[in-house]
């Protein structure tokens, strides 16, 4: 009896709201005739991510590669003894159930690095377009409204500050395009040494309250986890200048929408662009769809991953990995998450 591989919620698997099982042409390349593959639950145009339905579709399943959906407890009861390993389709692990990994036995993985470019670019794009007040031009003047000046002057970089809290490799790789336009970059990360940030051309700040005040663009670019869980808080907003523009292209949950759309409010600080929002669209939050609002705000549908060579890139190392891990009974070879 073959594997069972069980993607759970595969964006790119879906065509008009339903599952095209010929999508999978990465998939099917890789796995060949040595893996069945199951697609997730679909309901009214997207995944089921939880609930019964969802766990049902778990049963019996060798390995789940998994995208937005949540590993919780309840998941883990019900695969456990059956699935060998889990590979999640994206950088972020905060939703794998780190855990429950080891203990239920199951290999972890993540793809650490497949869209750097990506992301360091949508970063770099967002924080030009709220500096230059490219979409306010853009949808006042197709509505009608013709004024060079209209959204203020912008600001002249050269006499900037940017602060990247997180140096990873996105944080590394932003650095390096966002340093072409602004005077100066500085950096918090406790796990970074500053030897190794200079070579960057980051300039280390050891703690986070010294990065907020001197930055002109504070930049997220962390993991999510409990210590960073709404990191940007009433407090972390305080520090910040009035003028201070934030981005974030990392997870909608080191963020508290609130706390940001108070600070827009009351003109705290200059100005925020988000690719991530807890839930995902921030129309289903009563205080992201406030944010929506404001002329200084600019968002994206988490996708600054995207473009076809990352996607397909993600989608085939993922299923080599559990390709691998199926055939040979031994760890994940990269983005191991139960070393």
């Amino acid at each position: 009896m073959k594997p069972i591989v069980v993607y759970t919620d595969p964006f790119w698997a879906l065509e008009d709201g339903e599952v095209n099982p010929a999508l999978a042409t990465v998939e099917q390349e890789v796995f060949a005739d040595e893996v069945e593959i199951r697609f997730g639950v679909t309901e009214g145009g997207g995944f089921v991510k939880s609930g019964q339905r969802f766990l049902d579709n778990l049963k019996g399943a060798s390995a789940l590669a998994i995208y937005r959906a949540q590993m919780t407890e309840e998941v883990f009861e019900t695969v456990r003894g059956d699935v060998k390993v889990i590979g999640r389709q994206g950088v972020g692990f905060d939703n794998i159930g780190l855990p429950h990994l080891k203990p239920n036995g199951i290999f972890g993985f993540n793809v650490p690095d497949y869209c750097v470019d990506e992301v360091s670019t949508h970063t770099t794009s967002l924080v030009l377009a709220l500096e230059r007040h490219i979409c306010l031009q853009n949808d006042h003047l197709k509505n009608g409204h013709w004024d060079i000046y209209d959204g203020g002057y912008p600001r002249r970089l050269q006499d900037l500050t940017v602060g990247i809290i997180g140096l990873g490799r996105i944080g590394k790789s932003t650095a390096q395009k966002i340093r072409n336009f602004y005077g100066k970059v500085i950096g918090y990360d406790p796990h970074v040494h500053g030897d190794h940030m200079i070579g960057y051309g980051v300039a280390k700040r050891h703690t986070l309250p010294g990065l907020l005040n001197e930055a002109d663009v504070v930049l997220l670019h962390c993991l999510l986890n409990n210590e960073t869980k709404n990191l940007v808080d009433a407090s972390f907003l305080n520090e910040m200048k009035d003028d201070a523009l934030l981005l974030n292209t990392a997870r909608g949950g080191l963020v508290d929408p609130q706390a940001v759309y108070h600070a827009l409010d009351e003109g705290r600080i200059g100005g925020y662009a988000s690719d991530v929002f807890t839930p995902e669209d921030p129309n289903d939050n009563e205080w992201n769809k406030r944010i929506l609002s404001f002329d200084n705000v600019i968002v994206t549908s988490h996708r600054a991953f995207l473009s076809a060579e990352s996607e397909l890139s993600q989608r085939r190392r993922v299923a080599e990995e559990i390709l691998h891990v199926l055939r040979t009974g031994r760890p994940p070879r990269w983005g191991n998450l139960t070393e």
